[in-house]
């Protein structure tokens, strides 16, 4: 039996998995497998989960911390998960306000662990969608430097394409431990890994070009909808991606 007929029913597995157990993205799976392997929701107490709906990832953070608070940020509205650890701020996180609220819900400390998963609508043309996804992994990155702790985790979704190597490179000067994973819930067909990181380095120099990242002031509706994040569920196959071996810290 083909082996990528036999990974796609797998995938598909994720799927139906995420609906009989309540998940609200087969992407919950990704981020349990990285837990597994790298496990840092072990000590975290504050989670900062970036372009954060549909939940997913709020739930299985939710489920992975004793006290605390999981903290999700999107540009559109999440349906309530009633989880008590769980709060969401509708907003954009570049805005210093949405910063600086970010903290409070935190009570003064920064974050523990900055998720983001964020992709926006694929385009279909890969160097496009691979220099759109390097743009959030960027803008997770100048966040991280802002609103994570220095012995943080960060863990960022990216596509394997020309600008992905140099992020990396980015990573590994901003964090002291950089790791490559492609979870087993991944498309395998798909192009996206996760690159998890910890430690931000103390002579760290976010690269100028991301510093511009922030912005003064809040999005205005068109630019709200222009980069709104999207689940990224619906990758377009881009071809079989370069294998990486898994490393614990």
């Amino acid at each position: 039996m083909p082996s990528r007929w036999l990974h796609e029913r797998k995938t598909e597995h994720y799927y139906n998995k995420a609906k009989a157990e309540g998940y609200r993205s087969r992407a919950s799976y990704k981020l349990k497998q990285l837990n597994d392997e790298y496990k840092f929701f072990e000590e975290a107490k504050w989670v900062l989960d970036l372009g954060a709906a549909p939940g997913g990832w709020l739930q299985v953070a939710s489920e992975s911390i004793e006290g605390g608070l999981v903290l999700g940020v999107d540009l559109k509205e999440i349906d309530d998960l009633y989880m008590e650890n769980v709060e969401t701020i509708v907003g954009d996180v570049r805005d210093p306000e949405v910063q600086r609220t970010i903290l409070n819900r935190f009570r003064g400390e920064k974050a523990d662990v900055v998720l983001s998963d964020m992709a926006q609508n694929v385009m279909g043309v890969w160097e496009v969608d691979d220099l759109r996804q390097i743009h959030l992994a960027r803008m997770a990155l100048s966040i991280a430097d802002r609103l994570l702790k220095d012995d943080g985790w960060m863990i960022v979704k990216v596509f394997q394409g020309k600008e992905h190597e140099a992020y990396i490179e980015e990573m590994r000067v901003m964090f002291e431990k950089v790791f490559i994973a492609k979870p087993l819930a991944s498309r395998k067909g798909s192009a996206e890994v996760y690159v998890v990181a910890k430690n931000l380095r103390k002579d760290r120099v976010l690269p100028a070009e991301l510093r511009g990242e922030i912005k003064t002031q809040p999005l205005s509706e068109e630019e709200l909808e222009e980069q709104a994040p999207l689940p990224g569920e619906n990758l377009p196959d881009y071809g079989e991606p370069e294998e990486y071996g898994k490393k614990k810290p």
